[in-house]
């Protein structure tokens, strides 16, 4: 038969390796659950959890005892003694039971540990050295467990170990009637010493380790929820930014479109009101409307490159002297102007060109302008933007800022610059803005 297979009751055969995959898995289904209800990477989890086996060991060992020495030994030893030792692990286990589970403090906890002096001498004095020590260490882990200092651990340990010497000298002086020298004691001790020793090394050890554990992942909980703030910030971020954008582009297809479609509208309300009298020149103006419409429409498909990254400008200087002669071109607006060569970044230059542009926009729709002038310098480490109209003007007080006006505030304010206006009922109207200017390296 191949060893690779067995037989089952039906008489067909699988593989062993498959058996064993079973038993395995239903294994884990049936301790799944024990892990699921402690969590032991939990401080308070793994401490109740200890409680209970520390009380479950005191428990088991007082009932070795009792099987141990009830019967023959009761009869051989009187029953008064008995009573004694009945007496002695009662108030043991009670006393066990209260510092686990009842007190909190550490001052009534101190009362225990009397009681389980008490206890543990009288238990001494009647059975012998017969379980001592294994009572001293499961009585002495909560004792290490509680204390995080090392200092304070050590000298605890000390007085143990003094403390257990005495009680083994002091039972068999008392109970047993041995006069023993200390030296006597020590050395019938000393097994039960090095255990003390070993059981307080290991529980040292064991417990840095587990405060280590517990503070690395304290730490990694923390970096878990920095992370999850961080992506919730970011995504907030991301949020704003879109915003942002939306605002940019409405803020570009306005200035954009807005100059270039009220060039187009004067222009053929022009013609309309010569058509008759002037045909040629009426034709000429709708000549111009249309290529300032097929020009716009060339803007905003600009507009859209410049968003996506992709977008190739010409010189700033250029730009501007043909924004003024597609407003001059075929209607009867004077735009005079003094133009400086100046090679600024890409957000500078998106400002200064589409304030010349809302600049005109606005001195044609609203204040009926019909000359304008138009400056810019470099001077004194700034940018100087003056454009002036001869419109109706208004009085600043009953200025409203609309959306050109007011985001050219906040962006020139963004950019490290200010925008002022000045006007006057019947005065014309004027924009100043000023920039700081790049540095010398050039700012692209």
């Amino acid at each position: 038969m191949n060893e690779d297979y067995a037989n089952k009751p039906d008489g067909s055969s699988e593989p062993v390796e498959e058996e064993k995959k079973r038993e395995k898995q239903t294994f884990r289904e049936k301790i799944s659950p024990f892990f699921e209800k402690y969590d032991l990477r939990e401080k308070h989890v793994l401490v109740a959890f200890g409680k209970r086996i520390l009380f479950g060991l005191v428990l088991f060992f007082e009932v070795l005892l009792l099987l141990q020495f009830f019967g023959s030994w009761a009869v051989k030893q009187g029953w008064l003694r008995f009573c004694f030792f009945f007496v002695a692990i009662v108030g043991l286990s009670i006393a066990e039971g209260v510092k686990l589970f009842v007190v909190k403090k550490s001052s009534r906890k101190a009362v225990c540990y009397v009681v389980d002096f008490c206890c543990v001498f009288t238990l001494v004095g009647i059975v012998g050295n017969n379980y001592l020590v294994v009572l001293y260490i499961v009585l002495l882990t909560e004792l290490y467990f509680s204390i995080e200092k090392a200092f304070r651990s050590f000298g605890a340990f000390l007085a143990v170990l003094v403390f257990y010497v005495l009680t083994y000298g002091l039972a068999n002086f008392f109970y047993l009637g041995a006069e023993l020298t200390t030296m006597q004691i020590i050395t019938q001790s000393f097994s039960s010493l090095m255990a003390l020793t070993l059981h307080f090394f290991i529980v040292r050890f064991a417990m840095s380790f587990y405060r280590q554990y517990l503070r690395l992942d304290k730490a990694l909980k923390e970096l878990d929820e920095r992370k999850t703030e961080l992506e919730k910030a970011y995504a907030e971020l991301k949020e704003v930014t879109v915003l942002a954008e939306r605002q940019r582009i409405a803020k570009n297809i306005h200035d954009t479109a807005g100059h270039s479609i009220t060039t187009v509208i004067m222009q053929t309300e022009a013609a309309k009101l010569i058509i008759d009298e002037n045909p040629a020149e009426a034709k000429a103006k709708i000549i111009a409307a249309n290529l300032q419409a097929k020009h716009t429409l060339e803007e905003l498909r600009g507009s859209v490159h410049l968003l996506s990254g992709v977008e190739e400008k010409e010189p700033l200087k250029s730009a501007l002297l043909r924004t003024i002669s597609e407003s001059t071109d075929g209607t009867e607006i004077i735009i005079r102007s003094e133009i400086e060569d100046i090679t600024v970044s890409d957000e500078k230059y998106r400002l200064l060109y589409n304030t010349l542009k809302e600049g005109i926009s606005n001195g044609l729709r609203h204040g009926k302008a019909t000359a304008f002038w138009f400056e810019l310098k470099a001077e004194n480490g700034d940018i100087n933007f003056l454009l002036s109209d001869n419109g109706t003007g208004l009085e600043l007080g009953q200025l409203k800022e609309g959306f050109g006006l007011s985001g050219l505030k906040r962006e020139a304010a963004r950019l490290g610059g200010e925008a002022s206006f000045v006007s006057e009922k019947e005065e014309g109207f004027e924009i100043h803005l000023r920039l700081p200017a790049d540095a010398a390296s050039g700012e692209k």
